[in-house]
C-alpha cells in the first residue's frame, strides 16, 4: 500500500496520479568494468568508452520553430489588464505547455536510457559533480539547457541506486587543466576553443575531455585499468583542489 497518493493536473491539462511505496534495489551482475564521465556542451556526456558517450541530442533546439510561432499567437492574444484571456489565447498558452512538456519528456527518456546503459555496463562510475547553473549567464545558456546536463546526471544516479551500482561524484575543479597520465597541472587556463590537451610533463595528447573524463577516474581512486582506452594503472593521483 502506497504511504502517500497525489492527484494533479499540470499546465498542459493533464491529469496526474502519484503514489509513494517502498521500493527494493536490483543487483545487476558484476562486469569488473569502471567508467569516467565528463559532462559538456558539444556534447552531454563524454565518457571513457567510446560506446558510452552521449551526444547532444537538440531536443530544445527541433522544437524552437514552433515553440516561437506558439510565443507569437500568445503575444498577438494577450489580454489588456483587467480583462479575462481569451479563448485562443487560452489555446496558445497549452499548446506552448504541450511542446514544453514533450521536449521535457524526450530529454528525460534520452537520459534514462543513456543511464540504464551505463549502470548495465559498469560496476562503478566517477562523475563529474558539475552544477550548471553558472552556465545560464553565459552565451551557451541556451545550448546548455537544452543539453540538460542536470536532468542527465539525475537520472544515472537514481538508475544507479536502483540497481546497486557505485557512483562517485568528482569535483570539478581543474578536470580540464590535470594530465590523466601523470597527473601535472597546465599552468594556463584552457579557453573552450581549445578541444586538444596536451600535457607540459609528459608530453601525452588527447582530445580535451576524453582526457577530463580520465581524470575523474583517478581522482575517484579507481582503477583505471578497467576503462577503456586508460593505460595507466600508476597514474598519480593530482593535486588536491
Amino acid at each position: 500500500m502506497p504511504s502517500s497518493a497525489r492527484v494533479y493536473q499540470d499546465a498542459a491539462g493533464h491529469w496526474y496520479a502519484s503514489f509513494v511505496v517502498a521500493t527494493e534495489a536490483q543487483p545487476l551482475p558484476a562486469t569488473g568494468a569502471v567508467l569516467g564521465i565528463d559532462w559538456g556542451v558539444k556534447e552531454t556526456a563524454t565518457t571513457t568508452s567510446d560506446a558510452h558517450d552521449l551526444p547532444h541530442a537538440q531536443h530544445g533546439k527541433r522544437a524552437a520553430q514552433k515553440l516561437a510561432r506558439y510565443q507569437r499567437m500568445m503575444a498577438r492574444r494577450k489580454p489588456t489588464p483587467g480583462q479575462a484571456a481569451s479563448k485562443g489565447c487560452r489555446q496558445a498558452q497549452q499548446q506552448t505547455a504541450k511542446l514544453h512538456k514533450k521536449v521535457a519528456r524526450q530529454r528525460q527518456d534520452t537520459a534514462r536510457k543513456w543511464a540504464k546503459r551505463v549502470v548495465r555496463d559498469h560496476d562503478a562510475i566517477a562523475v563529474e559533480d558539475f552544477r550548471p547553473k553558472f552556465l545560464a549567464k553565459s552565451t551557451m545558456a541556451r545550448k546548455a539547457a537544452d543539453a540538460a546536463i542536470g536532468a542527465t546526471k539525475t537520472a544515472l544516479l537514481e538508475m544507479a541506486r536502483k540497481h546497486g551500482r557505485t557512483v562517485h561524484l568528482v569535483h570539478p575543479a581543474h578536470t580540464t587543466m590535470d594530465c590523466s597520465e601523470c597527473g601535472a597541472r597546465t599552468k594556463h587556463a584552457l579557453p573552450l576553443s581549445e578541444r586538444t590537451y596536451a600535457c607540459i610533463a609528459c608530453g601525452a595528447v588527447s582530445p580535451r575531455d576524453k582526457n577530463s573524463a580520465r581524470v575523474m577516474l583517478v581522482r575517484a581512486g579507481l582503477n583505471p585499468a578497467g576503462a577503456e582506452g586508460v593505460r595507466l594503472p600508476g597514474a598519480l593521483l593530482p593535486e588536491a583542489a
